[in-house]
């Protein structure tokens, strides 16, 4: 199969190093970038074509990855479904529902696989921490996703940014729909940069989300409270610090066990993603994150960006 990538910032280069090392999978045909000059430093550091037209590169290959700002999916989408090629966007979806419903429509139609880029939901730490949490009672979870500040992210919505990961990490743990929620945060350089968001789901499950710009460390944590456990879970470490209460034969009293679980990071959730992506046109099975569950994370994502950018 042959593949190329639109957009070669930090992600796109990702897809491009990620997709090199498929070699036995697929041939990664090319790259595309409007910037020409950061195009050109990653077609010479990759040693991979650069296109000098989007049109160029979609008559070349069978499916992009496309990693450009949000604001361009739609139409770049189209113009992949013009030429039926199929495509794995990067999160959020579109800039608008609407948009998302209309490409979801016309890619089905044209017979396109359309797959969103919700990276996390293929890391291995995610799928262990969903395993744990089989059979459990959970009462509340809380969020942690904070980054330093970067001069690239003057115009970028930590909510659409950073805080997606977690809300559509919460769905996939808890299966379940958010009924309301109270957003706070900070607007700085006319969008959000920080936000904390206190949701309720459908079944009674209370969680709080945080995510920052302003941090001064690197930050990806996941409490869960249940019935029985306390479960404290480091995506960046891998390592999980599950705590349950245990009776004591002789006295009969509850006694505090606490297990660490270490997850294997030597797989990268970008290589998973890409061979799903690969895998559902070659087999030609639906993409594991669809258009539609990208629509539905943009809905609730959207509509929390609102509330903050109204405070």
């Amino acid at each position: 199969m042959k593949v190329g990538v639109i957009g070669t910032g930090n992600m796109g280069e990702n897809h491009v190093r990620t997709y090199l090392s498929l070699h036995d999978h697929c041939q990664l045909v090319g790259i595309y970038d409007n910037d020409e000059k950061k195009g050109h430093q990653v077609a010479e550091r990759y040693k991979v074509k650069q296109f000098q037209s989007i049109r160029d590169l979609l008559q070349s290959v069978d499916a992009v990855s496309v990693a450009v700002p949000t604001e361009f999916h739609y139409d770049i989408g189209l113009t992949c479904i013009k030429h039926n090629v199929h495509m794995l966007m990067e999160k959020p979806i579109t800039s608008t529902v609407a948009q998302a419903k209309d490409l979801d429509q016309k890619a089905t139609e044209a017979g396109v696989k359309l797959q969103v880029g919700h990276i996390e939901l293929f890391n291995p730490f995610i799928q262990v921490l969903a395993k744990e949490l089989e059979g459990e009672s959970i009462i509340g979870i809380d969020f942690q996703r904070l980054n330093p500040y970067d001069e690239r992210m003057e115009k970028v919505d930590v909510v659409k940014d950073l805080m997606i990961h977690d809300l559509y990490i919460l769905h996939e743990l808890l299966h379940d729909k958010i009924v309301t929620f109270y957003a706070l945060g900070n607007v700085l350089e006319n969008t959000p940069k920080h936000a904390v968001v206190i949701t309720k789901l459908s079944q009674g499950v209370t969680a709080q989300l945080t995510a920052s710009f302003k941090a001064k460390k690197k930050m990806r944590t996941i409490k869960i409270l249940t019935e029985n456990a306390f479960m404290e879970a480091n995506i960046l470490d891998g390592e999980m610090k599950l705590t349950r209460a245990m009776k004591e034969n002789a006295n009969n009293y509850p006694v505090t066990v606490t297990q660490t679980i270490r997850v294997d990071n030597s797989i990268q959730p970008l290589t998973i993603q890409l061979l799903d992506f690969i895998n559902c046109i070659q087999l030609d099975t639906n993409p594991f994150v669809s258009a539609k569950d990208g629509m539905k994370t943009l809905m609730i994502t959207n509509e929390i960006s609102e509330v903050i950018n109204k405070l």
